[in-house]
């Protein structure tokens, strides 16, 4: 199946297509992000996670599901390539809360050309809201929630990427005070194989986060929203709230009206959050 860029664009909420410029980059990952939620349900339901083309496109826009970030970055980079954007993926640590030994390589990001420069972009971090930014020691950028980024080369891992912001703005984790570390990355080649290699430990093994916790996320317009188990989180500009949801009705309506996930009864039953009534 070709990727049908109308239908994509519909899905975030933009009426024409962007340029392939730095501009239209940012615009693009931002009304992506803004549309389409971060969330890991069907490993837990055990439905395995497919990333290619076809069956990404299937889930993300035409079932208006969303996926965590092997999903959510091969739909972004199709969209990238169809936009005319040169665009290659890479692969991440992802630093939050670690302490030790380094993490495995369960992220993946993009590195986009534009007119001989180099930029990092990913529509598919789920800690939090990182814009594009340009490939360079000490580059840094706002995001609209009010953090800043910062991209500075790390010795041992290549790239480090570092967010200095509110902890309310995340989904919990990496919320220190000053910069704290989000991933690490290299420029090496990936290829469809390493992609699928790291989907599959990220999707399957007992140590990942994603098969031992429920997870929901969404950036906001000033903000960002997460659901993790039952536990809710939200900040919006200078609002906040948190909470935990003990009532599998409420748990739905939540997933509905603020990520735009309609999951029925029956898989919010299968998740195991709640006692049967």
């Amino acid at each position: 199946m070709s990727f049908d860029l109308d239908l994509y664009l519909a899905r975030i909420g933009l009426a024409a297509a962007p340029p392939a410029t730095a501009e239209g980059l940012i615009a693009l990952q931002r009304a992506h992000r803004l549309a389409i939620p971060f969330e890991n349900f069907d490993v837990i339901l055990g439905r395995g996670i497919a990333i290619d083309s076809d069956a990404v496109f299937a889930k993300l826009v035409t079932a208006k599901r969303g996926g965590y970030c092997f999903e959510q970055n091969r739909l972004f980079e199709d969209a990238l390539i169809a936009l005319g954007f040169s665009v290659r993926p890479l692969l991440a640590r992802v630093w939050l809360g670690i302490q030790g030994a380094p993490p495995p390589k369960t992220h993946t990001l993009s590195l986009v050309t534009i007119d001989g420069q180099d930029w990092i972009a990913d529509a598919g971090f789920g800690g939090s809201y990182a814009p594009p930014m340009p490939l360079a020691d000490g580059e840094t950028a706002d995001a609209p929630d009010g953090a800043r980024f910062r991209l500075m080369r790390d010795p041992l891992h290549g790239w480090m990427l570092e967010r200095d912001g509110h902890a309310a703005s995340t989904d919990g984790r990496g919320g220190g005070e000053g910069w704290q570390p989000q991933f690490s990355f290299t420029l090496d080649p990936v290829f469809t194989s390493d992609l699928l290699l790291s989907n599959f430990w990220t999707s399957t093994a007992p140590e990942s986060r994603f098969r031992q916790l429920r997870i929901a996320s969404i950036v906001l317009p000033q903000g960002f929203a997460s659901l993790t188990d039952k536990s809710y989180r939200r900040r919006n500009g200078d609002k906040e709230a948190s909470g935990e949801i003990e009532d599998p009705r409420v748990y739905r309506m939540r997933l509905s009206l603020l990520f735009g996930l309609d999951l029925t009864a029956e898989d919010v039953a299968a998740l195991g959050l709640f006692e049967e009534r």
